[in-house]
């Protein structure tokens, strides 16, 4: 039996290079490309510095997610690249509101620099189908 992965892509989102996915799916796992603050109405960076580009950046997310049947409360492991750590606050403040309840596990740290200038990038995975959370505490 061949192995299948599905490839993700919709409007609601940045288009990407044609050597890249906005994200694959496999095995009930969608993995998404890093997401920039990026407008895909104008294809530019929102304006506002970090706390803007990682409101849009999540909603890119989402918009990706949802044309891979699966949603921002499915993710599961998401990874934070800053270009300055010093605005750790600002994008928490902008990604808490994001995950509420049951947050998924995160890494965040600044990198050298991010593509086009950007202030934070965000890639995330996510589980396909409904996910059932449980809370394991010794």
């Amino acid at each position: 039996m061949a192995l299948e992965r599905k490839i993700i892509e919709t409007k609601q989102a940045p288009a990407v290079a044609p050597f890249l996915s906005q994200a694959v799916s496999f095995n009930n796992l969608i993995y998404l490309s890093g997401s920039l603050g990026v407008n895909p109405d104008t294809n530019k960076f929102v304006d506002g510095g970090v706390g803007p580009e990682t409101k849009q950046a999540l909603e890119n997310i989402k918009n990706i997610l949802e044309a891979g049947k699966s949603s921002i409360e499915n993710i599961v492991k998401a990874t934070v690249y800053l270009k300055d750590i010093k605005d750790y606050g600002v994008m928490n403040d902008v990604y808490k509101q994001y995950f509420t309840k049951n947050p998924p596990a995160r890494t965040a740290f600044q990198v050298g620099n991010l593509p086009h200038n950007a202030s934070v990038e965000i890639e995330v995975v996510a589980a396909v189908g409904n996910l059932k959370t449980s809370h394991s505490k010794l």
